[in-house]
């Protein structure tokens, strides 16, 4: 029971984040960074001072979760203040989510995520400003859950997890500032086209895929790289039925790769990775959509695969002869 308890905990606070954080404010006020400054400023700030806060991380979950449900009652209506409240909470709980997958199995920690993409699929649609009683069911249950968490920590199959932080702030760049374009582009928006079942469906195989075939790291990252590439690709030719398939799988797979890469950290170095992949990238990312930049972004991935790819057939031997 105590596995499935927390299964729900990590995929209502991710879903919370998506449909709440992620898309529900951003849209409902119109996208205006100056208006929704106080969110990232909060969770930046909330990130950065979660580890230093002396007290037992599941009291910290437990404080940060009553805050976060406070807001939710308010949703939309944030002013200044409630939203720099907000950002604190969310901010607070990210790393504390994340510490908590070290808990998880590979089963469990698919299944989690599994739940959260197509919970967040199904109800992209539905009004932003009518989401309060999504956001005020989520952080009860995850709260309710909160309190039977397992305390053990479960020994996961080793895997070759070193990414680079700066790799792994490309990727949420590059998945923001598409993710914003889409949401906001009435000629190819697949969550709006028609597409839900072909998302869902590839948001799973997606995370399928990552948990359970295993590749080499430089043909991962290249792997990545090269979904990206593909996704804008097709966003551009408006193919909207191709790009349902394709952006969905590479979402779900690089989240993975990321989830399983900084769970291995301990809690400080998770704080810290969290402000720049959490916040920063993403805050990228929505400047580059809303500026209406992404033309210059396939630059940014020419460059990305270029690098990825000269590294990988780089001579191996590290011993170079001079003539």
């Amino acid at each position: 029971m105590q596995r499935l308890i927390l299964i729900l905990f990590i995929a209502c606070e991710l879903c919370f984040y998506l449909l709440i954080a992620q898309t529900g404010i951003v849209e409902y006020f119109s996208s205006n960074i100056f208006l929704i400054a106080p969110l990232p400023i909060g969770g930046i700030i909330g990130t950065l001072l979660v580890s230093y806060i002396k007290i037992e991380n599941t009291n910290k979950i437990s404080i940060f979760l009553t805050l976060q449900l406070l807001m939710s009652f308010i949703y939309p209506h944030y002013n200044f203040l409630t939203l720099f409240i907000l950002g604190i909470a969310v901010g607070s709980l990210a790393p504390l989510i994340i510490n908590e997958i070290k808990k998880t199995s590979l089963v469990e920690l698919g299944f989690a995520l599994c739940i959260s993409y197509v919970t967040g699929t199904f109800l992209f649609n539905y009004d932003v400003s009518q989401r309060g009683f999504i956001a005020i069911t989520l952080t009860l249950i995850v709260l309710i859950a909160s309190r039977f968490l397992p305390q053990n920590f479960v020994s996961k199959t080793s895997i070759d997890s070193k990414h680079s932080l700066f790799l792994m702030v490309l990727w949420v760049f590059l998945d923001s500032a598409l993710f914003e374009s889409l949401s906001r582009d009435i000629s190819v928006s697949i969550w709006r086209d028609g597409f839900t079942l072909e998302i869902a469906l590839f948001h799973i195989i997606g995370v399928v895929c990552a948990l359970y075939f295993k590749i080499e790291r430089n043909q991962k990252e290249l792997f990545i790289i090269t979904l990206f590439a593909l996704s804008y690709l097709f966003y551009f030719l408006r193919e909207g039925f191709i790009l349902s398939l394709i952006y969905p799988f590479v979402i779900s797979y690089y989240n993975v790769v990321i989830l399983q890469t900084i769970s291995k950290k301990d809690f400080k170095t998770i704080t810290f990775y969290m402000v720049f992949i959490g916040w920063i990238a993403s805050g990228a990312g929505l400047f580059v959509a809303l500026e209406n930049l992404i033309l210059f972004v396939p630059i940014v991935l020419l460059i990305a695969l270029i690098k990825i790819m000269t590294r990988e057939y780089l001579p191996k031997n590290k011993e170079i002869t001079y003539v």
